[in-house]
């Protein structure tokens, strides 16, 4: 590390740049990655998306950088095909609740082409999109849906919850050959951390042992990772030393790495900010009675969003989101069991 800090956002914006300085294929498309000019008479210059995460890209490299039509539905199906053909394209889907309109184009083509073709078709289009709650955005722009692109298989998901993961990830998923989800956590887009200076990538399918413990591993993903950071530190005022694994990567999803703190500590908490039913929380919990049964000193639990939409109310919303205060509660229930 060199102590030079970056926010998550300014993270992704620096990879960005990085991979268009590197590879002339590389294109960045979606809604309002430039943004402002002139569209309203109003000159308001170079907006970069709706947090600025893409801000300054379209000034240094003119023609690569477009902003498209309000159709999740075009831009996904263009940066397909676009990969398809010999480009590296970087698609925005603004937020991951709008996967519904364009899901065809990864699910049929983007997933399959290359196990179709034998191997010899290559589709390296990166996906990037916000996911989760905590902005008040209410229902239809605050979900984790990651665990419908988790689950399909050709695609890859990962899920950074620093702003040196950010950056290294997102190389390393622009320079995959296959198609890559690339989810950015509301819930951390602002927080800040050592990010080293040049080109380097964090490997796509190894989780990060964020902190090390020996009575209870916390498991987390995301914007759950520091919530599992808070809740270690909690713990400890009690004598409770919990490891905090942080998965970076849904799928692949490092088996290793979750069976491994299982087996230091006997007993696993997974947080996740999707709604309980079909998710990775479930995933990770089906894995270790699976694999890591003769492991577990106590049940696995789960701390997750309820099964039911993310309210618009800033009280309900803190209330149906994960918290520090829950990993610390479903870490007594467990060791009373």
């Amino acid at each position: 590390m060199t102590g030079r800090i970056l926010t998550f956002g300014q993270a992704v914006n620096e990879a960005l740049r990085i991979a268009m300085t590197t590879d002339p294929t590389v294109i960045l498309l979606g809604e309002d990655v430039v943004g402002g000019g002139d569209r309203a008479n109003v000159d308001v210059g170079e907006m970069g998306g709706v947090f600025g995460t893409t801000r300054g890209l379209a000034t240094a490299f003119p023609g690569r950088v477009l902003d498209t039509p309000i159709s999740e539905t075009a831009l996904i199906g263009a940066a397909v095909g676009a990969a398809a053909t010999g480009m590296r394209p970087i698609a925005e889907l603004m937020f991951i609740d709008f996967i519904g309109t364009c899901l065809d184009p990864l699910l049929n083509q983007a997933a399959k082409l290359r196990y179709m073709s034998g191997g010899k078709a290559r589709v390296p289009v990166t996906v990037r999109t916000m996911t989760g709650a905590g902005m008040q955005a209410a229902a239809q722009h605050s979900q984790s849906l990651y665990g419908i692109t988790a689950g399909i298989p050709g695609l890859k998901t990962v899920i950074p919850a620093t702003p040196y993961d950010a950056k290294g990830l997102l190389l390393a998923a622009i320079r995959d050959d296959d198609p890559v989800i690339f989810c950015e956590p509301k819930g951390v887009l602002f927080s800040s951390g050592e990010v080293p200076e040049g080109d380097y990538e964090v490997p796509i399918g190894k989780a990060r042992l964020a902190r090390t413990g020996t009575d209870v591993s916390l498991v987390g993903m995301g914007a759950t990772v520091p919530l599992c950071e808070q809740a270690a530190d909690l713990l400890a005022l009690d004598g409770i030393s919990a490891e905090v694994l942080d998965l970076r990567s849904l799928a692949p999803l490092d088996e290793a790495a979750i069976l491994a703190t299982l087996e230091k500590t006997g007993r696993l908490i997974v947080v996740d900010e999707a709604t309980p039913r079909c998710g990775i929380a479930s995933d990770v919990a089906a894995l270790c009675a699976d694999r890591g049964f003769g492991l577990l000193k106590g049940p696995v639990k789960r701390v997750t969003a309820p099964d039911a939409p993310v309210p618009f109310s800033k009280e309900l919303e803190q209330a149906y989101m994960p918290s520090a205060a829950k990993i610390v509660d479903a870490v007594r229930e467990q060791r009373r069991r």
